[in-house]
């Protein structure tokens, strides 16, 4: 998996990455990057401008640049502490989410049987004509086709289905729609695939993960989240806030930061992403973290500048692991329907994915995007936020999944 997030955001040869293993990157930079859109070169950062990357020493003094862009000294570098927070901590996010709502959500013990409530809606008229059909017709065939593409499972993925299921029908002896039933359920698991957990490094004591998407849908939230959740499982979290490019990006993820007890490396806006991260590697390893989140610029996937971002700033994390990133997390809005799996798809192509977090899936009745992210992308769903709140998230599974969809416990 390290050799396709290498090749698929580097995009180099062996003779390349030998070239770029002498260069560095400079902490001071605090230019934005400007990047001729037309211009498809690579061109790799002068080390006689900056100097040795590594070995770091002594710590970083900063953790902030001023407004000047003039660094100001700490006056101490404390290492970060594991999380404490027990799993029934509640920290209200930026929205301020009704608590009533949060407490009916604490009945379920499936995390998706309230975020997939309109999705499910959908789901239930085909789930009631199961149970009452005594034959299966072709106006049950029609009815599930339709149920299947309305949710936004996709034209091609439905297709695939109905295909396999009808072949299990004649195989199979099947007689009665609940034997149909159980047999989508089934397809429906071995399509989103065995749960995989989040990639912890082997090799290096800092796993890195690079969050990538456009902007709009729920990336910061996401990182939020998801450092919130990794907290509380005693891991040490540092975040580096790496898009300066859009105004509030860093003050939310500093806000968040402070609301979830994670430290958050930033400069200010307009500085160069690379620099953000070659500072953020640096107080990682003075401040013990096991753990370090990239956020990254939102702008449209088919902008070329913002693939020649990420792939400069994974350049500066391979000085310190080759391996790094660890993850590069894309985060899908289950609202945008097939316009996300379409943006996803692009930075599958460009960005070397390996991973998806799903988002607002309770925000939508398009839940079955999903279902056509794994079977057409053959990626993974990591994460799904199961509502606004930073509690919810939860690690993706899908017969939890699945069973969400039918209203079965």
């Amino acid at each position: 998996m390290f050799k396709r997030l290498r090749d698929g955001l580097l995009g180099r040869t062996e003779p390349d990455q030998q070239e770029i293993a002498q260069t560095a990157v400079s902490p001071e930079a605090d230019e934005a990057v400007e990047i001729d859109e037309t211009d498809e070169t690579d061109e790799a950062v002068d080390a006689s401008e900056v100097g040795e990357a590594l070995p770091i020493e002594p710590p970083p003094a900063a953790l902030t640049t001023s407004a000047s862009g003039v660094p100001e000294p700490a006056t101490t570098l404390p290492e970060l502490e594991a999380g404490d927070a027990s799993p029934g901590d509640d920290i209200a996010d930026l929205s301020g989410s009704d608590t009533g709502e949060q407490e009916r959500r604490g009945f379920f013990r499936n995390p998706f049987k309230f975020s997939l409530g309109k999705t499910r809606q959908i789901f239930g008229q085909i789930n009631t004509a199961f149970d009452e059909a005594d034959d299966i017709t072709e106006a049950l065939w029609d009815e599930l086709e339709e149920t299947l593409i309305t949710a936004d499972v996709g034209v091609q993925t439905t297709e695939s289905l109905m295909d396999t299921l009808r072949e299990r029908v004649q195989a199979e002896g099947m007689k009665r729609g609940s034997e149909l039933r159980d047999a989508l359920k089934e397809e429906l698991e071995i399509l989103l695939g065995d749960p995989e957990s989040l990639v912890f490094s082997d090799t290096s004591p800092i796993s890195v993960y690079l969050v990538v998407g456009v902007n709009g849908v729920g990336k910061t939230t996401s990182i939020a989240k998801l450092a919130n959740l990794l907290k509380k499982q005693k891991h040490r979290v540092l975040l580096a806030a790496g898009d300066t490019f859009r105004a509030a990006a860093t003050e939310q993820l500093r806000t968040w930061g402070e609301r979830i007890g994670v430290q958050v490396v930033a400069h200010q806006h307009g500085a160069d992403p690379a620099a953000v991260v070659y500072d953020a590697m640096q107080a990682a390893q003075a401040r013990g973290a096991d753990v370090l989140i990239v956020d990254t610029a939102g702008r449209l996937h088919t902008k070329y500048n913002l693939m020649e971002e990420l792939k400069k700033i994974v350049r500066v994390l391979q000085k310190y692991d080759p391996e790094a990133p660890h993850e590069v997390l894309l985060i899908v809005d289950a609202t945008t329907g097939q316009n996300g799996f379409i943006q996803a798809k692009q930075f599958v192509k460009d960005a070397g994915v390996s991973g998806i977090i799903l988002t607002k899936l309770d925000g939508t009745a398009r839940g079955g995007i999903a279902f056509a992210i794994a079977a057409e992308l053959g990626l993974p769903i990591k994460y799904a936020g199961t509502g606004e709140r930073v509690n919810d998230i939860a690690p993706f599974d899908a017969q939890e999944f699945v069973d969400a969809l039918f209203g079965d416990e």
